[in-house]
C-alpha cells in the first residue's frame, strides 16, 4: 500500500510587500496546490485563496471517485479522477471571474494553478499558467508540466532560442490563467505514484531560480521535513523577486517487497516504451501521457495473445515473462521483458501478421488504438510527433521490403540464368 508524507512553505520573498501565492497540503484527501495570484489590490490573494477553495471542496465532494481510481485504475475511472479536476479547475475559474466582475478592485484577478490528487498509486495533476510539478524518480528529475507562457510558445514554434528565451523581455507573459476569463483550458495527466517518488509542486517564484537538473540532487541530500525549506532558501538567496511557494508530496511503500516491484514495473513500463520506435521521440511528460493510456494484462503459459490472421487493434509490450512469435504455427521469434508486437494496429485494423502465445505466465502492458488516438486529438505537439514515427516506421519497413524484394528478384534471375545450362 502506497503512504505519503507532504510539507509545504510559503514565503513573501524579498522584494515584494505581501504575498499573493496560496497553497494546500492535505494528505488525507490526497489533495496538494499550489496557486500564485496575480492582480492589484491584494487581489491576486484572493484569486488563489478562492481556487484553491472551490477545488478542495469540489474533490471532496466526489472524493469516492479517486477511491475507485485507487481500488481500479480502469480507463473509466481514469476519465473520471481526470474530469472531476477538471470541473474543479474550471469552477474556480467561473467563480473567480464573477467576483472580479462584481468587484471593481478586484477586476482582472487572477491566478496560476497546479494540483496533485491521488487515489492509491494513481493521481492526477491539473495546472493552468506557470507554476509547476516535478517528479524526482530513481535519482533523476522530470518536469511534468508545460508552462503556459509567451515564451514557451515561442519556444515550441522554434521562434526564439533557449538563449533568447532566458533574457526575454516576455518570459513573465503568461497565456493562461484561472479566472481571468469566465473559462479556461485545463491540462490534466494521470500518472503513477511508487515509492521513492517525490513530487514537488511550485510557483515561478522557487523555478525561476532553479535548474531543473539541480532539483534531484537537493532532494536527494535533504529530508523530506526540511526540502520546503531549503527550497525557500534557496530562491531568496538567489534573488527573491516574487513570492515563493513550494509543496512536497514523498511516497513511500509499508511492504518493502510489494514496494520494490512496483517501482520496477514502472520503471520498465517507462523503458520499455522509450525503446519502441513510435514513442522514442516523445518528451517524458509526452511518454507519460501515453502510459496513463495503457492497461495491464496477464497470460497464463499457452494462452494466444493475438491470433495470425485476426484483426487487431492494440500494441502490447511484455513487462514480465517471455512470448513466441509463430507463423504458420512455427516459431520465427521469442520476446522477453521490453520486447513488443501489434504496433502495426494503432494504425489499422488489419490481419496480425503471426500469433504470439504465452510461453510461461506473461504481463503486459496493452495501449489501444483508439485511446492512442484520443490523446493526439487532445495533444496537438504529441500528435504531430507521432505521425511523423509513424512515417519513419512506414518508411523504415518499405525500405526493408524493397531491399528483401531486390535480393529476391536476382536470387530469381540467378535461377532462371543457370536453368538452361541445367537442362543440357
Amino acid at each position: 500500500m502506497l503512504t505519503t508524507e507532504a510539507h509545504g512553505k510559503t514565503d513573501v520573498g524579498r522584494k515584494r510587500q505581501h504575498n499573493e501565492d496560496a497553497m494546500l497540503v492535505d494528505p488525507g484527501l490526497g489533495l496538494y496546490i499550489v496557486a500564485d495570484g496575480m492582480g492589484g489590490h491584494a487581489a491576486g490573494e484572493v484569486a488563489a485563496a478562492r481556487a484553491v477553495e472551490v477545488v478542495k471542496q469540489h474533490v471532496l465532494t466526489n472524493r469516492n471517485v479517486f477511491k475507485d481510481l485507487g481500488k481500479d485504475p480502469s480507463p473509466a475511472n481514469r476519465a473520471a479522477a481526470a474530469s472531476v479536476v477538471e470541473v474543479a479547475v474550471q469552477r474556480a475559474c467561473a467563480d473567480i471571474y464573477r467576483q472580479a466582475g462584481s468587484d471593481a478592485t478586484k477586476r482582472g484577478m487572477g491566478t496560476t494553478f497546479v494540483c496533485l490528487a491521488l487515489g492509491g498509486s494513481k493521481g492526477v495533476i491539473g495546472h493552468v499558467g506557470d507554476s509547476r510539478v516535478y517528479l524526482v524518480r530513481n535519482g533523476q528529475c522530470h518536469r511534468l508540466t508545460e508552462d503556459h507562457t509567451l515564451i514557451s510558445a515561442q519556444l515550441k514554434a522554434g521562434t526564439i532560442t533557449k538563449e533568447q528565451a532566458a533574457t526575454s523581455q516576455y518570459r513573465n507573459v503568461i497565456t493562461r490563467a484561472v479566472g481571468i476569463q469566465e473559462s479556461v483550458q485545463v491540462d490534466t495527466l494521470l500518472v503513477d505514484a511508487v515509492p521513492g517518488d517525490t513530487f514537488i509542486l511550485c510557483s515561478d517564484g522557487l523555478h525561476g531560480y532553479l535548474n531543473d537538473d539541480e532539483v534531484a540532487t537537493i532532494v536527494a541530500s535533504t529530508p523530506l521535513t526540511e526540502l520546503p525549506e531549503r527550497f525557500v532558501a534557496l530562491a531568496n538567496e538567489r534573488g527573491g523577486k516574487d513570492n515563493i511557494t513550494t509543496v512536497v508530496v514523498g511516497c513511500s511503500g509499508d511492504d518493502p517487497q510489494t514496494a520494490t516491484e512496483e517501482v520496477a514495473e514502472a520503471q520498465s513500463r517507462m523503458e520499455a516504451l522509450k525503446k519502441i520506435p513510435l514513442f522514442r521521440h516523445l518528451t517524458y511528460k509526452e511518454q507519460t501521457a501515453v502510459l496513463s493510456t495503457a492497461t495491464t494484462r496477464t497470460f497464463p503459459a499457452g494462452r494466444e495473445i493475438v491470433t495470425e490472421g485476426q484483426p487487431g487493434e492494440e500494441l502490447f509490450v511484455v513487462i514480465r515473462g517471455r512470448v513466441s512469435v509463430e507463423k504458420g504455427g512455427v516459431e520465427i521469434a521469442e520476446l522477453r521483458a521490453g520486447g513488443h508486437f501489434g504496433e502495426m494496429g494503432l494504425i489499422d485494423n488489419a490481419p496480425r501478421s503471426a500469433t504470439v502465445r504465452a510461453v510461461e505466465p506473461t504481463r503486459t502492458m496493452v495501449i489501444s488504438r483508439g485511446d492512442l488516438m484520443g490523446l493526439m486529438k487532445r495533444e496537438s505537439i504529441l500528435a504531430v510527433k507521432l505521425l511523423w514515427s509513424f512515417v519513419q516506421v512506414l518508411s523504415d519497413r518499405l525500405r526493408e521490403t524493397n531491399s528483401e524484394l531486390s535480393e529476391a528478384r536476382q536470387e530469381l534471375a540467378a535461377a532462371q540464368a543457370i536453368q538452361p545450362f541445367a537442362e543440357e
